[in-house]
């Protein structure tokens, strides 16, 4: 069986997300935290916090440095953390009198915790657009398809009419709500993380709070207290990443359904062919984004855990995210791929859709019953006559005809296209959230 989805060459190309994953490589966390080291040096030799020629060195000599991460496993094995085995590296890089200068206040958690998110900010650069351009082409498809008239269905049951485009956008809805949660969602989860060994930055006072302040803008993050013990950033990142990934797993799940054979009313998607049954197209791209979604639910609960760490620092609940942060960012990130692909080759088959709702007229049911109210029948009493006209042999009309005295076009009133005018402005409001959100 393999090791990770993730990283198995057998199943990586369905389930993986190659540009998502070399944001997280180890290369990439060894670079941030190289940044972070030399940034260090930077700002704290313009504060004077240590000298400036020792900061002009470390930064002239770690500009560009790259270290193989292979090279830390060892160091990591004794400390528990890379930092130590890299500072002594980078400390071997700069040599004399600069290298004692290098990493000056900070703790290894500063250091592995601020490379995170320099990791994250590159992830969620990525999945932004990726949303952006999904819902682009979501709004699209539910315009072409906002006349399109289709079976309702509530609690696996057909219910009244909608049309195929307040159905997409309600695909949408979830994911217009994660993209206008985007800019606090930055505030939130893009922090510094400086605060030393046990998160007063102590042995720089009374120098913590400057250094942070500078450090926080060289690199582009928010600054703030130290966040060791509290874990909003990567609670709040994990929220939002199960977000995309619920509603994404909705859409995925409703075209599973839409698409059945039985169904069959709006087809989408690639390949999908079964080894011994050579008439299946099985919906793969569909699938694929609920089993991400149910990986990325079951990591989220491991963030849940790492949340409440011991004392000043805990290092055996922090590792718990460097397992399952990853793993909620490749996840929505391969479903956003699959979404995108499956939003684009979206088509209704419009026989089935018709068929659909000429076979199943009583889904005006409800219509019915608030007609016989309007024009004066007791809510209970227009309730039975309905349900007596649905219930009957003869066509739905020619009951509800024969069941009250009342002059009611019921072809008119019946006619399932009533459902285009409330579906078309209610899914017009979720996609004008886009603008005003």
């Amino acid at each position: 069986m393999p090791v990770s989805l993730f990283t198995s060459s057998l199943f990586a190309p369905l389930y993986s997300d190659d540009e998502i994953a070399g944001r997280l490589a180890d290369d990439a966390l060894v670079a941030g935290m190289i940044r972070f080291e030399r940034m260090l040096a930077r700002v704290q030799g313009h504060l004077s916090v240590i000298p400036s020629g020792a900061a002009e060195v470390i930064d002239a000599r770690l500009d560009g440095l790259q270290v193989a991460p292979e090279t830390l496993g060892a160091g990591t094995a004794s400390a528990g953390v890379p930092v130590p085995a890299l500072v002594a590296r980078l400390r071997a890089e700069v040599g004399g009198d600069a290298a004692s200068w290098i990493h000056w206040g900070p703790t290894s958690q500063d250091v592995v915790d601020t490379a995170t998110m320099l990791q994250a900010r590159d992830c969620l650069e990525l999945l932004k657009g990726r949303l952006s351009r999904l819902l682009d082409t979501l709004e699209e498809q539910s315009q072409r398809h906002r006349e399109l008239v289709m079976a309702g269905r509530t609690r696996t049951q057909i219910s009244t009419p909608i049309t195929l485009g307040y159905r997409i956008a309600q695909w949408a809805h979830p994911l217009v709500d994660a993209e206008a949660a985007m800019p606090e969602l930055l505030r939130t989860v893009l922090r510094l993380q400086f605060g030393g060994a046990s998160g007063i930055s102590g042995a720089i006072a009374p120098d913590g709070s400057a250094v942070s302040g500078a450090l926080a803008r060289e690199l582009g993050l928010h600054d703030g207290p130290s966040w060791h013990l509290n874990r909003t950033p990567i609670l709040a990142l994990g929220a939002w990443l199960q977000q995309v990934s619920s509603g994404l797993a909705k859409m995925a799940g409703d075209l599973i359904l839409l698409g059945r054979s039985d169904i069959g009313e709006v087809r989408c998607g690639t390949g999908g062919g079964s080894s011994t049954m050579p008439q299946k197209s099985n919906p793969i791209q569909a699938e694929a984004i609920v089993t991400l979604e149910r990986i990325a639910a079951t990591a989220q609960s491991g963030l849940a855990a790492a949340a409440a760490p011991a004392e000043e620092r805990d290092g055996a609940r922090w590792p718990l995210e460097w397992m399952m942060l990853p793993q909620m960012l490749i996840a929505t990130g391969a479903a956003l791929r699959h979404a995108q692909a499956l939003a684009e080759t979206l088509t209704p088959d419009t026989a089935r859709l018709a068929a659909r709702l000429a076979a199943n007229p009583e889904m005006m049911a409800e219509t019915a019953s608030f007609v016989l109210a309007r024009a004066g029948v007791s809510r209970s009493e227009a309730k039975d006559l309905v349900a007596g006209a649905a219930a009957s042999a003869e066509p739905f009309a020619e009951a509800l005809t024969k069941a009250c005295s009342l002059d009611i076009d019921w072809t008119k009133e019946l006619d399932p296209a009533t459902a285009i005018a409330p579906a078309r402005e209610m899914a017009e409001r979720i996609f004008a959230k886009r603008m005003t959100g």
